[in-house]
């Protein structure tokens, strides 16, 4: 019931800064196909994003006209607020390129100055093919980011959101270390956290748990498994809370029993290693700064070679497989950090010699001061007894 979600007025207002956005950037159309931007402008929150679907919105106020499955007709009407729909494959299968090709000529599209999202893993290699052959010479920018980066800084609505993922997040997070003890699974821990999730009122989590024990702890996205714990084991999770999508994600570390000085040695330097990420942000300062921060603590401890993933990214109203959006804190990244966005710090090494891993997730809301820290749980190595 996405169009629910938020007033009538936040979604015109959304849309209005879309189309100056698109006329400042030269355009006179820009295809809309990210589902996050999708959602962002009308409220879509159905499963059409696995297949091929399209907004196209211009710089003026024509109407804005979906192009999307016929399975999720009845969805759309009701729930979004595109004004008219376009379906194809309904009750037998359609090539979508044909029936979308009709809507370009439809709308004048092809004379025109277009720019094209180009989402990963959302718009299928053959079908972008078909549509810059179709387009031609009148797409001129793609990929086109202008939607992203309006939708990278959160409204207080969406930011209220984000602070009720939160509050989820740890209270699932209560629920796994809860039930942490010597012979439980990964799997049974994943479940609590789950339960907890789910009868707390998130949503599904566009992304699986990441929950590593023992040894797996090396293992940088590694799923929950049937291995069960044992006295000493360290344990470390990855898990994103979502309500009304817009998700907040946590990482911390556990240990059944006393740690080894080994792991409260790395644990420290990663905690250290966020600290210097988040005193380095603030609204005009570049992503990449606070990652060179975090970086340099890592390299300063002789642990540079065992850096692993982004030191941070931004967080979207998520759709499988993921919830990342820009800003990106990460080498050779261009990006800058606003007021208003949500971004999570987590920086990680992993040592595979070892058998060991660590890594620490906080979201956080950039100020034009520093950044509010979002998440609800103390940020130091847990020890079950």
């Amino acid at each position: 019931m996405s169009k629910h979600d938020f007033t009538p007025a936040e979604f015109a207002d959304r849309l209005a800064r879309l189309r100056r956005a698109i006329g400042e950037a030269g355009l006179d159309w820009l295809l809309v196909l990210h589902p996050v931007s999708i959602r962002w402008l009308i409220g879509q929150d159905t499963k059409s994003y696995t297949v091929f679907q399209c907004l196209p919105v211009s710089a003026d106020d024509s109407k804005l006209i979906m192009f999307t499955r016929g399975t999720e007709q009845s969805e759309f009407a009701a729930d979004t607020m595109a004004e008219e729909l376009r379906c194809y494959n309904g009750a037998e299968p359609e090539d979508p390129m044909e029936g979308f090709s009709r809507l370009l000529d439809e709308l004048g599209i092809r004379g025109k100055r277009v720019g094209m999202e180009v989402p990963g893993g959302y718009l299928q290699p053959g079908h972008y093919l078909r549509l810059k052959a179709m387009l031609g010479d009148a797409l001129v920018q793609e990929p086109c980011t202008v939607l992203m980066a309006l939708r990278a800084v959160k409204s207080p609505a969406e930011i209220a959101y984000v602070r009720q993922a939160s509050d989820i997040a740890a209270l699932a997070l209560q629920a796994l270390i809860g039930a942490v003890a010597e012979g439980r699974s990964e799997l049974e821990l994943a479940a609590a956290a789950y339960h907890a999730l789910l009868s707390h009122g998130s949503g599904l989590p566009a992304s699986t748990m990441n929950l590593m024990t023992g040894e797996r702890s090396a293992f940088a996205l590694g799923g929950p498994t049937e291995r069960r714990m044992r006295r000493g084991d360290t344990g470390l999770v990855e898990m994103g809370a979502a309500r009304r999508r817009y998700t907040s994600t946590l990482g911390r570390q556990w240990n059944l029993g006393e740690p080894s000085p080994r792991l409260r040695e790395l644990h420290q330097v990663i905690l250290d290693a966020s600290d210097a990420c988040l005193a380095e942000m603030r609204a005009g300062v570049p992503a990449i700064v606070p990652h060179e921060a975090s970086k340099r603590v890592i390299a300063q401890a002789g642990l540079d070679r065992y850096r692993a993933h982004t030191t941070g990214y931004g967080m979207a109203p998520g759709f499988p497989p993921s919830w990342g959006e820009s800003p990106n804190m990460f080498g050779g990244s261009t990006d800058i950090l606003r007021a208003g966005m949500v971004v999570s710090v987590e920086p990680a090494i992993f040592l595979p010699e070892e058998g060991l891993g660590v890594r620490l997730i906080d979201n956080v809301l950039v100020t034009d001061s520093g950044v509010e820290i979002l998440s609800r749980t103390p940020r130091e190595l847990i020890v079950v007894d």
